[in-house]
């Protein structure tokens, strides 16, 4: 008599606060994960989010870190999954990979497909000033996030959230699309919505030399770039009197201050951000070398 090979087996790419997330409602929801496939961290990257590896060490599920492609197609082919995911697992699996799951293989997108594709789409969305985003898990592909969608949840973003509060707010949406979705895709039930690509558009990754900020535009756009990138991510920085400053803490200000320059000022013992409209940001906590320097040290600075 041989063991009987588990149902609703899966192989799982995951990485970063989702992932453990996901991962968690795949154990609740009784699919068998085989195996789990994730990252290193990056000793030059903040980490401020759960670890995908931690959690598998918690649970005995076996891990393969960053394995090369061809060990790797074979350790899935040998598992034969029913299921391939990926949650927020920063590369592209090839469709060869794709093809070795027999009921399908699901990625969660952290926005309302088709919009904000592609790399950050958190940021990106934060950066151009929008008002609602939300996770969408859809099947995979050949072409990133272009796969058909199986479902979504909206999150709002709101006028002075960051990205990292928006992330916070994804995170909760994946568990509860994918919460959703899992029994449907077990039964063969899950919905297949088309993803019209010409209603979205894609967006690359995002370097750190990306915040830095163009004090000629209006304060408005300066805004959603620092919540867009405002720590743990690098934080938008200007570079002023042969030095480097980070904004850690913004608000639009109340009223224009145009008699200020462009750029950093301090008036009153308050440190704006003079915009190409006229308008400013009241910074709260501006960076320095790393630590948070005060209006009067910053004044000195300035001369």
């Amino acid at each position: 008599m041989t063991d009987a090979i588990p149902t609703n087996s899966a192989v799982v790419f995951a990485y970063h606060s989702v992932g453990v997330h996901s991962i968690k409602v795949l154990l609740a929801r009784g699919v068998n994960i085989a195996l789990v496939v994730t990252h290193n961290d990056n000793p030059n990257e903040t980490i401020w989010f759960d670890s995908v590896a931690a959690l598998c060490a918690e649970h005995n599920i076996p891990t393969l870190f960053e394995p090369e492609p061809e060990p790797l197609f074979e350790a899935v082919a040998k598992l034969a999954p029913d299921f391939i995911f990926s949650f927020y697992y920063r590369n592209m699996l090839p469709v060869p990979l794709l093809a070795l799951a027999k009921r399908g293989a699901y990625n969660l997108h952290g926005s309302l497909l088709p919009k904000y594709r592609g790399r950050v789409p958190v940021n990106w969305a934060v950066l151009h000033g929008a008002t609602e985003t939300g996770a969408t898990l859809h099947e995979m592909a050949a072409k990133p996030d272009a796969g058909a969608i199986i479902a979504q949840t909206a999150v709002p973003i709101l006028p002075d959230d960051t990205a990292h509060d928006v992330f916070g707010k994804l995170t909760v949406a994946s568990e509860q699309t994918l919460w959703d979705a899992i029994p449907k895709l077990l039964a063969g039930t899950a919905p297949r919505i088309i993803n019209d690509l010409s209603k979205g558009s894609y967006f690359a990754g995002r370097k750190p030399e990306d915040g830095r900020i163009n004090w000629q535009q209006t304060a408005q756009q300066v805004y959603n770039l620092h919540r867009a990138v405002a720590p743990p991510y690098p934080g938008a920085f200007t570079d002023q009197n042969g030095h480097r400053f980070i904004i850690k803490q913004a608000r639009l200000a109340n009223s224009p201050k145009a008699n200020l320059p462009q750029g950093l000022s301090v008036v009153d013992n308050v440190v704006f951000g003079l915009c190409g409209d006229g308008r400013a940001l009241r910074i709260n906590e501006l960076l320095f070398n790393g630590s948070l320097i005060t209006a009067s040290q910053l004044q000195q600075l300035l001369l």
